[in-house]
């Protein structure tokens, strides 16, 4: 390929990039009263957000059900070639219809229009044709009509398809604003994802507990305190006094301090080196929280305590990273 070749590519995609943008700026015009009555209609909606489509119009709906639906606004995708054959059966008086076709005039969902308006469903128009039969059918019309497509040749539907995706997310993200959606909201609908994880996880959830948490008495030597760093695991071990109480905490950054010092670890006391002013956390908060904790006062592991401070649980930074929280 010569460097000829390479720069008529990237003028390609560039003409591309371009006619889109073009295409998404002509709809700043178009969040008008018309975009506020229809999101009004969908904030009204008692039932389902029914998205309608064909072709790649039913694609963008499909995406746009999605994101409607992940943003506090139940929403599912209905194909309109499969409405006709029994899936009309799914939208009900309580739904809005939010159907998508750039012409206006796809005849599988012309075909679906007196079920509609005999059902009383309020429906919204997503096209591209203003004077349209589902244009001037619909209730609210949103005009996401492009001066060209991105194609060449004007047939492959590419700044169309754009522009209504962009108002579908228009729409979707001014209803979660309008609703007071918030990120746990969020979270709550991708409870597999990154976000679910750090916004729903507890300490509770991931904390070691019971015999796992590593713990010596006050009287004990630095040498049992290792022992019992070593078999726990979590670079770290509680001090307890004799009523339970916590009242230090040893860790492996103290026994670097304490080699350092050449102290006979068989010998002596581990009241004498332990750190008494440690950090704790509650099972109660978010794993997310205790990571932001961790990193603000730059430490690996955490002691868990409840409400009486008693110690219940214990954590460190590879729990996190095993979690995901990380």
């Amino acid at each position: 390929m010569t460097q000829t070749d390479i720069q008529q590519l990237k003028s390609l995609g560039l003409a591309v990039v371009n006619t889109e943008l073009e295409a998404i700026t002509a709809l700043r015009d178009r969040i008008d009263d018309t975009f506020a009555k229809a999101c009004q209609l969908l904030l009204n909606c008692q039932g389902r957000i029914i998205v309608i489509g064909m072709g790649k119009s039913g694609h963008i709906g499909n995406k746009i059900a999605a994101t409607l639906a992940s943003t506090g606004s139940p929403a599912f995708f209905v194909h309109a070639g499969e409405a006709s054959h029994g899936d009309l059966g799914m939208i009900t008086q309580q739904d809005v219809v939010l159907a998508l076709s750039n012409s206006g005039e796809t005849a599988e969902l012309l075909t679906l229009l007196p079920i509609i308006k005999r059902l009383a469903t309020p429906m919204i128009a997503i096209t591209g044709k203003p004077n349209s039969t589902l244009a001037t059918t619909a209730d609210a019309h949103l005009n996401v009509s492009v001066e060209k497509e991105a194609c060449p040749l004007g047939l492959a539907p590419t700044s169309s398809t754009t522009a209504a995706l962009v108002m579908g997310d228009a729409l979707a993200i001014a209803l979660l604003e309008a609703r007071g959606f918030t990120a746990e909201d969020f979270a709550l609908s991708h409870p597999g994802g990154n976000l679910g994880r750090r916004l729903l996880l507890r300490v509770s959830d991931i904390m070691h507990t019971g015999h796992h948490i590593p713990k010596v008495s006050d009287q004990a030597l630095i040498s049992d305190a290792l022992v019992e760093m070593s078999e726990k695991g979590l670079g770290m071990t509680a001090i307890c006094s004799a009523s339970d109480d916590i009242v230090g905490i040893f860790t492996d950054g103290d026994l670097r301090r304490v080699l350092a010092q050449t102290v006979d670890v068989h010998t002596t006391a581990i009241a004498d080196v332990m750190t008494t002013e440690c950090k704790t956390g509650h099972p109660d908060m978010l794993a997310a929280e205790i990571l932001e904790r961790m990193q603000r006062h730059k430490i690996n592991a955490l002691l868990i305590v409840n409400d009486q401070k008693q110690l219940v649980g214990a954590i460190n930074m590879h729990d996190l990273l095993r979690a995901g929280v990380v």
